[in-house]
């Protein structure tokens, strides 16, 4: 396998911070509770603790979904869903390194939010998680409109830069009543 760069542990740290704040920015966005949140059905996961098949090339994070069971449970009605995002660090570094502009905090809070925006809608069957490409890419859209709409009040320092590069992913206002 090739040598893939990763996150070194300052970043890990500030990517940690990204996930603490997509959490309570999706979870207040989508109005749940503690208790209803997904925390035990899902986990996000940096390229260190990825095996080769959840590594991937261009994108900057996937999800993929695995069956989940209850401990001491071999009943079929114990199974659930449970949703791994997998950073791509090296994905992430190449875009920040080639983006001045781009810095890794508000940048990874982007990533994580869009991803935790597919789970919840996965999770609420808002989305069904093995779409069409065509409904995918429609889903995308959407996503990427949901995650301007929860970042661009939020007052991060460098988010307008990251909202500016994630622009081309938003379709226009009367595209979406078409999504």
């Amino acid at each position: 396998m090739e040598n893939l760069e990763t996150f070194n542990a300052d970043q890990i740290a500030i990517v940690n911070n990204g996930v603490t704040m997509s959490e309570e920015l999706v979870s207040n966005f989508y109005k749940m509770s503690a208790s209803q949140w997904l925390g035990r059905r899902y986990d996000i996961k940096t390229l260190a603790d990825l095996s080769p098949d959840e590594t991937i090339h261009g994108p900057f994070a996937q999800i993929i979904r695995y069956q989940g069971h209850r401990k001491n449970s071999s009943l079929g009605s114990a199974a659930y869903d449970f949703y791994k995002i997998c950073l791509q660090d090296h994905t992430i570094l190449a875009t920040i390194r080639q983006s001045p502009d781009i810095k890794l905090l508000p940048f990874t809070l982007y990533i994580i939010t869009h991803e935790l925006i597919h789970i919840v809608r996965f999770s609420k069957f808002l989305q069904g998680f093995d779409a069409s490409q065509h409904e995918t890419m429609a889903e995308e859209s959407r996503v990427h409109k949901i995650t301007h709409e929860i970042l661009g009040p939020a007052s991060i320092p460098g988010s307008a830069d990251v909202l500016k590069f994630y622009d081309r992913w938003r379709p226009p206002i009367d595209e979406l009543k078409n999504l």
